[in-house]
């Protein structure tokens, strides 16, 4: 107890060098640790632009997949990151999966509030159909609001008629913003990263006016019927953890094939850190996309 105690305490002094309420000294915060984090001498990252949204390719420098390619949503409370922070999965993804991962960087709150990240991430998808992928050679991710876009860009297609991604990974997702869940008062406590006052600063700078039932702004109330398959990994210590356990919950209830890890000690987002727990959850993830998805 008193070791998972003191590696909670060191874990939240770390994560409180990067929060700043200045939201551009925590943006540039941010890029320093995907910077540092994110170099990986066998990869290639290629910047692209997109009709003024900025992405990037992370891909093996040696022989990969081409066939399906990996979308991924970054976090950061919509207010915050970036595809240079996002280094810290993507990098992580391409390098286990062999596929190349694509991540942008969507219009961020106060500036841009909803829906300008689930535009931009419309706008992303659309380039891909574009380019010759088809919708199930497609497998999103995302992590913390990247996991609620994800979400979201799902729902948007399935409101659309249009054909879904082959499947979605989830780590962290943040799909309640009305904070009802159980966690949100049982874990406010012990979660080293997520506090009640930055959810609140979060919220408001993203959906203020909005209606938080809305699916596309919170994807816990949304329709899930003929979802893709879809794995959602979670910390034990997090605020959010509710918001992954009912999630699965409303897809299995709409014959989704759904699958949830609760890490043991761990927080929000964690698969970032590079260390033992992090490296065996991405493990996980792969073994999802690669032994799982690929016979749906």
């Amino acid at each position: 107890m008193e070791t998972k105690q003191r590696l909670l305490r060191l874990i939240k002094l770390a994560h409180g060098l990067v929060e700043n309420t200045d939201i551009e000294k925590h943006r540039q915060s941010q890029d320093q640790i995907g910077e540092l984090l994110g170099r990986v001498k066998d990869l290639n990252y290629r910047g692209m632009e997109l009709d003024g949204t900025h992405c990037e390719w992370v891909s093996l420098n040696r022989a990969h997949v081409h066939k399906q390619v990996i979308m991924h949503c970054h976090g950061g409370g919509y207010s915050t990151g970036s595809s240079l922070y996002a280094r810290t999965l993507t990098a992580k993804l391409a390098s286990c999966t062999g596929m190349e991962v694509l991540s942008f960087d969507y219009r961020l709150a106060p500036e841009h509030p909803y829906p300008a990240a689930l535009e931009d991430a419309m706008k992303v998808w659309d380039y891909l159909m574009r380019v010759g992928y088809g919708a199930r050679d497609v497998i999103l991710t995302g992590d913390s609001a990247g996991g609620n876009l994800a979400l979201a860009l799902t729902l948007k297609l399935k409101e659309q008629g249009r054909f879904l991604p082959r499947g979605l990974v989830l780590m962290s997702p943040w799909t309640d913003l009305t904070s009802t869940g159980e966690s949100f008062t049982s874990k406010k406590d012990v979660d080293p990263v997520l506090n009640p006052g930055y959810l609140e600063r979060m919220i408001h700078a993203y959906a203020r006016g909005e209606d938080l039932t809305n699916p596309f702004v919170s994807p816990l109330f949304g329709d899930f019927r003929g979802f893709p398959p879809t794995y959602v990994q979670v910390g034990e210590n997090e605020m959010l953890l509710s918001d992954s356990m009912r999630l699965v919950d409303r897809l299995k209830e709409a014959g989704v094939v759904a699958k949830l890890d609760v890490f043991e000690n761990m927080w929000h987002v964690f698969q970032m850190s590079p260390f033992k727990t992090a490296y065996e959850a991405m493990d996980k993830n792969v073994a999802f996309i690669i032994d799982d998805l690929m016979h749906f």
